[in-house]
């Protein structure tokens, strides 16, 4: 009997094995510390369920199910939401406040959460390629060509792993076996990039093209997605820009060369079909969930995101929220009046029954009365109209919120049986154009903006497109950052972006100044790691 143990600054983990992915999402789930490998990998089932293991645990530190994971971090950080208190609720002992001024230490209990869960992950991807080395897989019915490709598959997730964690810490180990060595030490930025790069060139190649057979698997879409992402970056990691390369793998995904879903890939034709309760096999999908309330394992953003138990009769649910997340004041200001999104993927204004001219009340500042969301965070129900308000002056009303994915309603036969998209078309289009601007210094050519026109166009009616389409004089760096925050809000790439276009440190958004402290673009590494591994040496800044 093996025993599978991980490294001493992560969870005990393991392949569990169920067929249920409802665990997932959940910290409390039963892991265990040692796997009977007699009773297990006795066909291609069970090698299937081993190598997926880790694909369904990254749900709970990557999607905003209200783990306390890499997204609460990457969009609580940046310029688009906060969390602010809300009278007597959301202060949270500071954790969201911390978030939005950039003052964080390495205390911070929702940073330990984020670390324990990605490295987790890392160990049961290494887990599960070390027992799928021992393997005499034909004897199982597995070709070598196939077995080739599920090994790739966890090789390059582990590697999407350590590109998510380098940008958050920056410096961090790298380990490839369970508990060897037992305390890694702290490898540079620049040798952590250096590894994803090799791991991700190597084995993207050996993935599978994306087909409806390959959604919640890691396929070739995913895989040059991930190659986009990382190169688009390098200039930032490592000091040496890699445009040619970042626009030849958004390539090999815009030909339709790594797959796509239903007959895809190709653009949505409209703002909400990606996120929608029917976009299993959604044609810009490139990489995503696979959640579905039917299956048990419900993409539940409503903790973060939806109000609280009133907003059911909004929009006829079973579910309410936290009151948590808003759009900031800045954020929402961002859309202009007549753009689409701003009426499709936000709740805003006077809030009614589902079906009726019936307004809901308040619950709490506004208890009893008819209930409205506001574009501002300050305490209006206390006579305060004019100020910009603050984090810890928020009222139950306070932001426009999120109605990104629609769930449908309660007697819709697909209610929350949305999929969590993690790359889509659109962002590839936006990638290709960026780095074919940087690499022209900057100014945008007639290619560019045709990709980002391509997305924008489903913002705006015939009427009003003539205006709001980009040429080269307009299409400005500046602007495709902001538009790139418009077609992307909610979907936890804001703080990646606006680091690399030196904002995220110098920058001012509501309530919000500049730190001017560079090394604020990554996290400290948590206190309580530093103490279980003597090996680890804590980032710039935070020792």
């Amino acid at each position: 009997m093996k025993k599978l143990k991980l490294n001493k600054w992560s969870l005990v983990a393991v392949i569990v094995l169920a067929t249920s992915i409802s665990g997932c999402t959940k910290l409390d789930e039963t892991l265990y510390s040692e796997l009977n490998k007699n009773n297990f990998y006795n066909n291609k089932v069970e090698v299937m369920q081993a190598a997926l293991r880790p694909f369904t645990h990254m749900q709970a530190w990557l999607a905003p199910t209200g783990q306390n994971g890499y997204y609460y971090h990457a969009e609580l950080s940046a310029d688009q939401l906060a969390w602010p208190q809300k009278g007597r609720h959301g202060y949270d002992g500071g954790d969201h406040f911390r978030q939005h001024y950039h003052t964080w230490t390495a205390n911070e209990p929702r940073m330990r959460s984020s670390w324990t869960l990605i490295w987790t992950g890392v160990g049961m991807i290494n887990a599960a390629l070390t027992d799928l080395e021992a393997l005499d897989y034909a004897s199982l019915g597995i070709s070598t060509e196939e077995m080739n490709a599920i090994v790739a598959e966890l090789r390059v997730l582990r590697a999407y792993h350590y590109m998510k964690m380098m940008e958050l810490w920056g410096n961090i180990p790298i380990a490839v076996k369970v508990g060897e060595p037992l305390n890694p030490a702290t490898q540079s930025r620049a040798e952590v990039f250096a590894f994803v790069q090799e791991e991700l060139e190597t084995y993207v190649p050996q993935l599978l093209p994306y087909s409806n057979a390959m959604v919640g698997r890691v396929s070739a879409a995913a895989g040059n997605a991930m190659l986009a992402e990382l190169y688009l970056n390098a200039e930032y990691f490592t000091g040496t820009a890699m445009w040619d390369q970042t626009i030849a793998a958004c390539d090999k995904i815009i030909s339709g060369q790594s797959g796509g879903l239903n007959g895809g890939p190709s653009l949505a034709t409209n703002l909400n079909e990606t996120f929608s309760n029917t976009n299993q096999l959604a044609k810009e999908a490139l990489f995503q969930f696979a959640f579905s309330r039917k299956g048990g394992f419900t993409f539940g953003w409503g903790g973060f995101f939806m109000g609280y138990d009133n907003i059911r009769e909004v929009l006829k649910v079973g579910y309410g929220g936290w009151n948590a997340f808003v759009v900031i004041p800045t954020a929402y200001d961002a859309y202009a009046e007549n753009d689409l999104r701003k009426k499709e993927w936000f709740l805003f204004g006077p809030q009614y029954k589902y079906g009726t001219t019936e307004q809901i009340k308040g619950t709490e500042e506004y208890n009893g009365q008819p209930f409205a969301y506001v574009n501002s965070i300050r305490r209006e129900s206390e006579g305060d109209l004019t100020s910009e308000g603050s984090m810890a002056e928020g009222e139950e009303n306070s932001g426009a919120r999120f109605h990104k994915y629609k769930s449908g309603t309660l007697d819709d036969p697909n209610y929350q049986e949305n999929h969590y998209i993690i790359y889509r078309l659109t962002e590839i289009y936006f990638i290709k154009a960026e780095a074919i601007m940087r690499k022209n210094g900057g100014t945008a050519t007639q290619e560019a903006v045709d990709l980002i026109n391509a997305s924008r166009r489903r913002a705006f009616t015939e009427d009003d497109w003539a205006a709001a389409q980009y040429t080269t004089a307009t299409l400005t760096l500046d602007e495709l950052l902001a538009e790139k925050g418009r077609e992307f809000i909610f979907e936890g790439k804001r703080r990646a972006d606006i680091i690399r276009f030196g904002r995220f440190t110098n920058g001012t958004w509501w309530d919000h100044q500049p730190t001017g402290d560079a090394r604020k673009e990554i996290y400290a590494i948590p206190a309580t790691q530093l103490a279980a591994n003597p090996n680890l040496v804590q980032n710039p800044g935070y020792e």
